[in-house]
């Protein structure tokens, strides 16, 4: 190991200026003896407050440089976008905002390193979470030449006390304090948060624990609805303003921020989940998706309109396989393209408005329309009609039902025998 770390001559550290990175740069120069430590901070709509002195925080911790490098655009478009096409929920409820970000910000990660000429990466990623297997999973897929540094996996500390010590025996400055209670990840799709009394699943979740979204108790006492219009799967426009990303037209960032503030206002978005880790442990978290609650319902009802259901069932189990790919860390694989290209020849078809209806934590889809429907209403009506002749009925259900009739009739005929 220690003829390894005379090898480092310069890393890239994804660094975001919370207690775990701040330590981690001194700590690499320390124990990677010569070795220059670059900071990368991937802007994924985190929030300015989270970027605010970011740059500042990495060089007084020791960083030679520090590249904040604008993602948000292309997050939204290019990853949550394909991701909603899929339908992806993980575990019955979990809209994946934690994970579906990895993949943009370790390719980030690669190109800076490999730009700058680095030779290792480095992140901070706990021995215990999903997150190092993400992250390495791409680095992998990415760039499998570059060495990858995991200091959680190799360095004595386990506490924040020690890491706080650590910064302290060095005059480092960092804002961080014992008095952190929750561990939040947040970017332009959701917030997660773990940590305090949600470690105890019985432990009904505070208000202190909520950031994003309003009460729905506290939410408005009139319900307000929300008009989404897509075209080929792509969210273009909302109550009629153009999101479509046009030269007139804002993006799909600022499409997905409009919805947040919409959802976050009416409390929509709320989830309380116990989840089961990649590495094998289960976690529970509280998790907060406004916009993307909101455009999941509206893509989900826009597809019942469209979809045969034999599409539709095949893409909802793309969706399922899929959202444990996205979860796992295994976007850059034959896999991932795969299922991606699948779900996208869906969507071509997915160009219609949809609205919903938004009050006290629920998102309702209550209108759609589209030129592909495949619903009808003369098919459909209970009244008198040309098109279906409910007598032709009979013979369906009997065709339908034949290997259930024969089934009973042969149960029957071996009871008789055991009769005799």
């Amino acid at each position: 190991m220690a003829l390894a770390k005379k090898q480092i001559k310069k890393v890239v550290l994804a660094y975001s200026g919370g207690l775990d990175t701040s330590a981690i740069i001194p700590w690499l120069k320390e124990n990677y003896e010569g070795c220059e430590v670059i900071a990368f901070c991937a802007d994924v709509g985190q929030g300015d407050e989270e970027l605010e002195g970011v740059k500042e925080k990495a060089l007084a911790s020791g960083a030679s440089e520090c590249y904040i490098v604008d993602l948000k655009e292309e997050y939204v478009k290019e990853y949550i976008y394909p991701i909603l096409k899929t339908g992806s929920v993980y575990e019955g409820q979990y809209l994946l905002g934690t994970s579906m970000a990895r993949p943009i910000i370790a390719k980030a990660h690669v190109e800076l390193a490999l730009k700058v000429g680095a030779d290792a990466l480095c992140h901070g990623c706990t021995g215990k979470g999903n997150d190092q297997v993400r992250f390495e999973s791409c680095f992998a897929a990415l760039a499998p030449e570059l060495t990858v540094i995991a200091p959680w996996r190799e360095w004595d500390m386990v506490s924040r006390e020690d890491l706080l010590d650590y910064l302290a025996e060095r005059d480092i400055p960092c804002s961080s304090s014992l008095t952190k209670i929750y561990s939040r990840d947040a970017n332009a799709w959701h917030i997660s948060h773990e940590g305090g009394e949600l470690e105890d699943p019985w432990c009904e979740p505070s208000k202190e624990v909520w950031t994003m979204t309003v009460d729905p108790m506290d939410a408005p006492d009139v319900p307000e609805k929300v008009q989404l219009s897509f075209l080929a799967g792509e969210l273009v426009a909302i109550d009629g303003k153009d999101f479509s990303g046009s030269e007139k037209g804002a993006g799909a960032y600022d499409a997905l921020m409009y919805l947040n503030d919409k959802g976050a206002a009416h409390g929509v978005g709320r989830i309380d989940i116990v989840e089961n880790r990649l590495v094998g442990m289960k976690s529970r978290g509280c998790y907060e998706t406004p916009g993307g609650t909101i455009l999941m319902a509206a893509y989900k009802g826009l597809e019942t309109l469209i979809l045969d259901k034999e599409s539709l069932k095949y893409r909802e189990s793309v969706g399922l396989e899929f959202s444990h790919v996205i979860y796992d860390g295994r976007w850059f694989t034959p896999l991932a393209k795969a299922q991606l290209a699948s779900a996208a020849s869906f969507a071509e078809k997915l160009t219609g408005d949809v609205v919903v209806k938004l009050y006290k934590g629920m998102a309702q889809v209550i209108q759609r329309r589209s030129p592909n429907s495949l619903y009808s209403e003369e098919f459909a009506t209970f009244g008198a009609d040309d098109v279906y002749d409910q007598k032709h009925a009979e013979g369906f259900i009997r065709l339908f039902s034949l290997s259930s009739r024969i089934t009973a009739l042969s149960q029957k005929g071996s009871l008789k025998d055991q009769e005799k």
